[in-house]
């Protein structure tokens, strides 16, 4: 084994250092703004630790964040919102991925290459297409209408991930199926899909991701609080606060609450993510 000199030891280290530091320095801050009782408006010094600790700010977001909607309301939207649009991703997304791993068909290079173009697209992209067909099917303000925006946001990414995770299947395991008598469906119910869970539920993951952070677009299909999701109230604080209506606190309160469900949900589903990456055995 090669031996590492002291000074890129010493080195390597700093630069760790330096990186940990990017990440948590801004985590420590949003902490000591949320528990900092002594903010009546923006923070005007830099400080490691609360003047004044104080769980109102808590108190506050959790009553009524955004306007007279309930924090009940906002996180209720945000998983019907963000759960909607993964599932909606995946369901319609697995048939493409599949058709685009396995099978030959014209313009196959083509409609690839049409996905990758609107996965590096900005969202705002799709704003008044979407816009335009929302408002004639008369769903554009509706929670649905919200659901479909971000699974089509999210679902350029979810069929190139997919994709690659059929591709990465050994055809023979699939033949062999159909030696047996399966037919395709079958086959990539059977074989292809169980295998493909660990990708599948990435994907999930970030497509849920995506819909419970986005925030700008959402506002062009929003035209009451009733249906406001916890990141546009999130963006609804800043702007308050900007204006120098409402203390910071409520900022960095509002920030940790909105990371508790996302780790909820990674911590539930970790053990599963890495026993099926280990033992990807078909079911």
């Amino acid at each position: 084994m090669r031996k590492i000199s002291l000074s890129r030891q010493i080195a390597t280290q700093l630069i760790f250092l330096l990186v940990g530091l990017f990440i948590l320095i801004p985590i420590w801050s949003t902490f000591r703004l949320a528990f900092d009782g002594s903010l009546r408006g923006r923070p005007t010094e830099f400080t490691w630790l609360p003047k004044e600790f104080s769980t109102e700010a808590f108190l506050t977001v959790l009553d009524r964040p955004y306007q007279s909607v309930e924090f009940s309301i906002l996180l209720r939207n945000s998983m019907i919102v963000s759960f909607g649009a993964a599932i909606l991703a995946i369901l319609l997304g697995l048939s493409l991925a599949y058709g685009f791993a396995r099978f030959r068909f014209p313009a196959k290079q083509t409609g690839l290459f049409v996905l990758l173009l609107a996965a590096l697209l900005p969202p705002i992209a799709f704003a008044t297409p979407l816009y335009i067909i929302l408002s004639l099917l008369k769903i554009r303000t509706t929670l649905l209408g919200l659901v479909i925006v971000y699974a089509a946001f999210a679902m350029p990414f979810a069929i190139w991930n997919m994709r690659a995770a059929f591709q990465a299947i050994p055809k023979e395991v699939e033949e062999a199926a159909y030696i047996d008598g399966a037919n395709n469906f079958q086959t990539f119910l059977r074989i292809s899909l169980p295998v493909s869970l660990p990708s599948i539920a990435v994907t999930a993951m970030i497509a849920f991701l995506m819909g419970y952070t986005e925030f700008a677009i959402g506002w062009l299909f929003v035209d009451k609080a009733d249906n406001v999701t916890l990141s546009m109230a999130v963006y609804a604080l800043v702007n308050g606060q900007f204006a120098g209506a409402q203390p910071w606190s409520a900022l960095g309160s509002l920030a940790i609450i909105m990371t508790i469900p996302v780790l909820v949900i990674f911590i539930l589903f970790q053990q599963t993510f890495m026993e099926r990456l280990l033992f990807q055995e078909p079911a």
